[in-house]
């Protein structure tokens, strides 16, 4: 349904590999977005793939309404991320079977594009060019200046230069691009989009979703063994945009130690590293837990004492990790080993939310982890305190309807139209 058909509803459709009911990070601030943009009036439409984030299809129909969200799933392949050969082949069909989408589809008051696969804005700038259709960008991370800063690409190889020409003029011919902070803002503007087509948007979590929970009323700390441990958690994806020495050596130090316990969750390519760690060590206070599902995390990030969080200095504002926004809505500390200049160190640092470990700058980024897990351990006040100001940093301005409300004015101002909410 086109504008037109839906009442001069603004309509806009957003394009992204992950989409409900798949649990990529991407795939549920979109959907959260999404479903707030339709409560709200707009006539929003989705098109995504079957395939799920780790590997496999999932068992969803091609075409579906979901909570007032039409969406369009293309065929594509879904070899998973397990092999970098089954990722490129199912980012090539992706590509193919959503361009043939969009230029033969319907047109929309606005394309909204996300960063997964990279160099997906190009559609819409094919789109664009093509149909004369207006398009935005939803810029997750940056591409391929994360392949780059990662070691997979030669900076000044060919293709890197290739690549960074093509995600440029995606980038510069977009209509507005919703960046997450100041330090990628900065990475766009050195690409050439204007200032005045950036918007500073932040990922977010749900103040009913993720909120505090004592540990006595927490099922997971009871089924996971968990009771009377101290929790340091790393939870979501261990990838390439991580380091993981410092921490991997503080839980050496602390092996044996008889309340600290070191709990992953999730997957990554960095996975198997970890767990190889873990086993040459024959380390006694280490687990490595699957995801769990997006109803479970109410309980799952909670279940920590203290979150660490991890960054490569040189990828600071091209990956700007959405996790710390769970951590903050369970009212936990973060204690993250990357640089102070990101993202994630300045809001920590910021809100007095936890503690930031820079390697760059601490002479022994291994002795001052150990030193803050220690304190955060030791001291129930400190560890309160840290937690409560992150709560409160939460609800005040990285909370689902409070960032969404940003995209809402956004949108409004781009397509000059106020909707009608939908009334329930």
């Amino acid at each position: 349904m086109t504008r037109s058909e839906a009442d001069d509803a603004p309509s806009i459709l957003f394009i992204n590999q992950h989409y409900w009911p798949d649990f990529a990070s991407t795939a549920q601030h979109l959907t959260d977005l999404a479903e707030y943009l339709a409560s709200e009036g707009f006539d929003v439409h989705v098109l995504c793939s079957r395939g799920h984030y780790l590997s496999g299809s999932m068992d969803v129909p091609a075409e579906e309404v979901h909570n007032g969200v039409h969406i369009y799933r293309v065929r594509a392949t879904a070899f998973g991320r397990d092999t970098v050969l089954g990722r490129l082949t199912d980012y090539a069909s992706f590509y193919t079977s959503t361009l043939a989408r969009v230029l033969t589809g319907p047109s929309y008051d606005y394309i909204v594009t996300l960063t997964t696969p990279p160099l997906l804005p190009l559609v819409g700038t094919v789109a664009q060019a093509l149909r004369g259709q207006a398009y935005g960008i939803w810029s997750m991370d940056l591409h391929p200046d994360a392949e780059v800063a990662a070691g997979m690409l030669k900076e000044k190889g060919f293709p890197a230069r290739l690549l960074h020409a093509l995600n440029n003029a995606g980038y510069r011919g977009a209509d507005f691009v919703v960046d997450l902070g100041t330090h990628m803002k900065r990475r766009l503007h050195e690409k050439g989009v204007a200032n005045d087509r950036l918007h500073t948007i932040p990922v977010w979590n749900r103040k009913d979703e993720i909120y505090p929970v004592a540990h006595e009323d927490n099922p997971l700390r009871s089924d996971l063994g968990l009771e009377g441990k101290f929790v340091v958690m790393y939870s979501g994806n261990a990838g390439r945009a991580h380091r993981f020495e410092e921490v991997l050596a503080v839980m050496r130090r602390l092996d044996g130690h008889p309340e600290i316990e070191f709990v992953f969750v999730g997957e990554g390519p960095q996975k198997e590293r970890i767990e190889t760690f873990a086993e040459t060590h024959d380390l006694s206070n280490f687990r490595y837990l699957p995801y769990f599902p997006r109803e479970d995390l109410r309980y799952s990030l909670p279940m920590a004492d203290v979150h660490l969080m991890t960054l490569r200095e040189e990828m600071a504002g091209i990956a700007v990790p959405g996790k710390l926004y769970g951590i903050m809505a369970a009212g936990r500390p973060a204690l993250m080993v990357g640089p102070e200049a990101s993202e994630s160190g300045e809001t920590i640092r910021e809100y007095d939310a936890g503690y930031v470990v820079d390697p760059s700058r601490d002479s022994g980024p291994e002795q001052a982890l150990y030193d803050r897990v220690l304190r955060i351990y030791s001291d129930d006040e400190e560890r309160r305190r840290l937690g409560e100001n992150g709560r409160e940093a939460f609800l005040e301005s990285f909370e689902r309807d409070v960032c969404c409300r940003e995209w809402e004015g956004l949108l409004e101002d781009r397509v000059e139209i106020k909707p009608e909410p939908v009334v329930a």
